[in-house]
C-alpha cells in the first residue's frame, strides 16, 4: 500500500523550495481550487525561496465544499503539481499553503484571517460568477445572497467577505490590504474595487467601509496556465512518480505566466522575483489574453463538444476546428488589439493552439465550456462590439457564441445539466422556442448576457442566425 504525502516520505528531489512549517501566514487567498494550487501558490514558494522570507504561507479559502480541506488537512497542507508538457512528466511537492479554512463551515474564522495584521496580500480565484456582477458591471444588489450578507449573517459571498474583513481590520488597526484578483476579468481589480463600493454604499457600515477602500489598493492581474481537472489515473500517476499518495495532487502544463499592475498598499512577496511581470499598465495583456487564448478556448469547447470531443486536444487535432480557431484570432480578434511590448499577437496565436494540442493535458470540453453566460462577456462579446464598431462582421466571434447557443438548446432539448449560473434563466428562454432564428432571438434577450446593445444590431443577429443554422 502506498504511504500518504507527508514532507518525512517525500524523495529529495521532489520535496517544496522552503520549509512547509518555517511559513507564517501573510496571505489569505478565496477560491482554493486546483488552478491557485497551480499557479499562485507555485509562484508564492518559488518567490520565498529565492528571497528567503518565511511571511508569505498562504490561507486558503474554500468558498463551498470542504474537499479541498479534506484532502490537505491530512497532508498538513501539501500537495503535488504533476506538471504534463511534450516529454516524461515532472512532479513536485509545494508547501506553501500553511492554513485551509471552509467558509461555510466557519465563516467568522475567514473574516478573522482576512483581518489580520500580518495578512497584507489577499489574492482570490472564484471565477467570473463569483464576483456576482449585474449585467451592467456594478454588484448585483438583487442578489439573494448579496441581500443575505448586507443584512448582517456571516458573510458568504466574497464581496461580503471582503467587507467584513476590511471592517474588522479597521477596528484592530491593520495596515492597508491589497486585494489581487487573478480571475478571468476585465480589468479585473478596478471591477473588483467597484463591487465593493457598491456593497459598501448599501452596508450601514457605509463610511467605514469606504474610508477603508480608500486606503486598500485593487491591482489588475493576468494569469495563465491550463490546469485540468484532476482524474484518479492522475493521482495514480503521481503515486508512482513519488512514491506516496497525494489525493491533491493537480495538473498542469509547463507554462505558466502572471502579469501584475505594480500597485500595492504594503509588503508583498517578491513574486518578480519567480518569474512574474510587474507593469504599470497589464491591460494589453489582459486583452490578448481574454480575446486570444480564453475565446479561442470556448470556441473549441461548444465546438468541439458538438462534434462529440471529450477534449480540446481532441478537438485542436480537428484540422477544420483548429483553422476556425485560427481564424477567430487573426480574423476578428488582432484587429483589436494593441498588442504590449514584446509580444507577437500572430506568435502568441500559434503559441496558444500549440498549448492546446498537448495530448498529455486532458482539458475537457465540458469543463471549459461551464459557466458560458458569465465567460462569453468578457472572452467574446468585446471583440464583437469592436469589430461591429468599425463596420467590420465578426463572423468567427459570431460562430463562437451561435456554438454556445445551439450547445445550451441541445441541452434544454435533451434534459442535459447545464452547468451555468444562469441555467434556469437560460434554458427557459429557448424551451419554447421553434426553429434556429427562435433559440438566437430567445437568448440574445437574455440582457444580463447580452446588454441591451446586442439585441439591437441586425448584422450580429444575422451572423448568429447563419452559423447556428449550419451547427444545427
Amino acid at each position: 500500500m502506498t504511504a500518504r504525502l507527508e514532507l518525512a516520505n517525500v524523495p529529495a528531489g521532489h520535496r517544496p523550495d522552503v520549509d512547509p512549517a518555517g511559513l507564517s501566514v501573510g496571505i489569505v487567498h478565496l477560491g482554493l481550487g486546483a488552478f491557485h494550487r497551480a499557479h499562485q501558490a507555485v509562484f508564492t514558494e518559488q518567490a520565498a525561496a529565492i528571497s528567503g522570507s518565511t511571511s508569505w504561507g498562504i490561507c486558503g479559502v474554500s468558498q463551498r465544499s470542504a474537499a479541498v480541506r479534506e484532502q490537505l488537512a491530512p497532508q498538513d497542507g501539501l500537495y503535488s503539481v504533476l506538471t504534463r508538457g511534450q516529454g516524461d512528466p515532472s512532479i513536485r511537492v509545494i508547501g506553501s499553503i500553511r492554513e485551509v479554512l471552509t467558509a461555510p463551515e466557519d465563516p467568522g474564522a475567514v473574516v478573522d484571517r482576512i483581518a489580520d495584521p500580518a495578512v497584507s496580500v489577499l489574492t482570490l480565484t472564484v471565477t467570473e460568477k463569483g464576483y456576482r456582477a449585474a449585467a451592467a458591471g456594478g454588484l448585483d444588489l438583487t442578489d439573494p445572497e448579496i441581500q443575505a450578507d448586507l443584512a448582517g449573517r456571516p458573510p458568504r459571498t466574497v464581496v461580503g467577505q471582503l467587507a467584513a474583513g476590511l471592517a474588522r481590520r479597521a477596528a484592530h488597526g491593520s495596515p492597508p490590504l491589497t486585494v489581487v484578483s487573478c480571475d478571468n476579468l476585465v480589468a479585473n481589480g478596478p471591477f473588483l474595487r467597484r463591487l465593493m463600493e457598491g456593497y459598501a454604499a448599501a452596508s450601514p457600515d457605509a463610511k467605514q467601509l469606504l474610508e477603508q477602500l480608500a486606503t486598500a489598493r485593487f491591482p489588475a492581474s493576468m494569469v495563465d496556465r491550463i490546469v485540468p481537472a484532476t482524474t484518479d489515473a492522475d493521482r495514480d500517476e503521481a503515486a508512482a512518480l513519488l512514491g506516496v499518495r497525494d489525493e491533491a495532487v493537480v495538473v498542469a502544463e509547463p507554462f505558466l505566466q502572471w502579469v501584475i499592475e505594480d500597485d500595492f498598499a504594503g509588503a508583498r512577496p517578491d513574486w518578480d522575483k519567480a518569474g512574474a511581470i510587474l507593469t504599470g499598465d497589464v491591460a494589453p495583456w489582459e486583452q490578448a489574453k481574454l480575446r486570444m487564448l480564453n475565446a479561442t478556448h470556448s470556441m473549441l469547447a461548444y465546438l468541439g463538444g458538438l462534434r462529440g470531443y471529450e477534449t480540446i486536444a481532441e478537438a485542436v487535432r480537428d484540422e477544420e476546428l483548429a483553422g476556425l480557431a485560427q481564424q477567430l484570432m487573426t480574423d476578428d480578434v488582432i484587429p483589436t488589439l494593441t498588442p504590449p511590448d514584446g509580444l507577437d499577437l500572430t506568435e502568441y496565436g500559434a503559441t496558444v493552439l500549440k498549448r492546446f494540442a498537448n495530448p498529455a493535458l486532458k482539458h475537457r470540453t465540458a469543463q471549459v465550456g461551464m459557466d458560458g453566460s458569465a465567460k462569453l462577456p468578457v472572452r467574446l462579446l468585446g471583440t464583437v462590439r469592436d469589430r461591429l464598431a468599425v463596420n467590420a462582421e465578426p463572423r468567427l466571434a459570431a460562430l463562437a457564441v451561435a456554438a454556445w447557443m445551439v450547445s445550451v438548446a441541445k441541452a434544454t432539448e435533451t434534459g442535459t445539466v447545464l452547468d451555468d449560473p444562469q441555467a434556469n434563466k437560460l434554458q427557459t428562454a429557448v424551451s419554447s422556442a421553434t426553429g434556429t432564428a427562435a433559440v438566437v432571438d430567445a437568448l440574445l434577450g437574455v440582457e444580463s448576457v447580452f446588454g441591451a446593445d446586442l439585441p439591437a444590431n441586425a448584422v450580429f443577429r444575422q451572423l448568429l442566425v447563419e452559423q447556428a443554422g449550419r451547427l444545427s
